[in-house]
């Protein structure tokens, strides 16, 4: 089975058959991505607009390049110098990218639904980078073929711990639906404060403490401390206190099973979520999951254009 939708809005509906479909599509331009040629031109003659009305550097650049090494023309879209600032809405934005011809948008937003609102409202493939809390489903997807890469199997055979600001974390949710869907086990653990209300929506163990986390888990995610969806709200005493009861260290690590990796999303507050000898030791496959990102993101790009007819 193959991936037959116009967008990618989320993965909280996404079939394990779809899931694996992009994971499996991914591993073609891994491979490419490793020769000294990382080019081919699956879209050229297409036009990408990567609409970002949040800051990004991972994310943003990861679909530029997955974009350029698929041929298509790409535009960046900043709406810091844009008629966003002159009053101009969502809607009126995609339909004047799409009126020019554009192919397909990568949207980040800051409200949540955004790229469900849009999907609605434009010819163009909507793919979505990452709105509010909600959801980042590209993030999920070069998650699980990091850990697919790492020889873990996508089953109940493989539990996964995710740590940090779960309350505010679109990869968390993307994440944990992804990983419900294919039967993995899912524990998460939050500070109080950054745990949501309606926990139950991840259909995952809520732990006591980091050592719970970690004890018996063969993937730990950690979580970036939000700070920029908080209104300013550090919502804990410092960071050094942050680190002691809900960072990942050595120590910890050791509770793992055998073999354990540690996954990021980017960018790391070093010292806080992670120590540097964890960030950079033998479990981390933080920069993995960058390299996979690029092939993740070229195989979404080219399925959608594939379905585009």
């Amino acid at each position: 089975m193959s991936y037959k939708r116009k967008d990618l809005l989320g993965t909280i509906d996404l079939s394990t058959d779809e899931i694996l479909y992009f994971l499996d599509a991914a591993k073609e331009f891994k491979n490419l991505n490793l020769q000294d040629i990382k080019k081919i031109d699956y879209l050229r003659g297409k036009t990408t607009i990567n609409a970002f009305y949040e800051n990004s550097t991972r994310t943003r650049t990861s679909f530029e390049i997955a974009a350029k090494r698929l041929g298509a023309d790409t535009i960046n879209f900043s709406s810091s110098n844009s008629s966003v600032n002159k009053g101009e809405t969502l809607i009126d934005t995609m339909n004047n990218m799409a009126a020019m011809k554009s192919d397909i948008i990568v949207l980040r937003h800051p409200s949540s639904g955004a790229a469900k609102l849009a999907s609605k409202h434009t010819d163009a493939s909507i793919v979505n980078a990452g709105d509010g809390m909600n959801e980042h489903p590209s993030q999920a997807l070069l998650d699980l073929f990091t850990l697919r890469e790492f020889g873990k199997s996508l089953d109940s055979n493989t539990t996964v711990a995710i740590v940090g600001d779960i309350a505010r974390s679109r990869v968390a949710r993307s994440d944990a639906w992804a990983m419900n869907t294919l039967g993995m086990n899912v524990k998460i653990f939050a500070p109080t404060m950054m745990m949501p209300k309606n926990a139950e929506v991840f259909n995952a163990h809520i732990c006591k403490n980091m050592e719970e986390a970690c004890e018996g888990s063969d993937v730990i995610i950690m979580l970036r401390i939000q700070l920029e969806r908080g209104d300013g709200d550090v919502s804990f005493p410092s960071s050094r206190e942050y680190s002691k009861f809900f960072g990942l260290n050595k120590k910890r690590i050791a509770l793992a099973n055998k073999n354990a990796i540690v996954l990021h999303p980017g960018p790391i507050n070093r010292g806080v979520e992670l120590n540097s000898d964890v960030a950079d030791g033998e479990h981390s496959v933080i920069l993995n999951q960058v390299e996979s990102g690029v092939a993740m993101r070229m195989a979404i790009l080219n399925t959608l254009i594939k379905n585009r007819g």
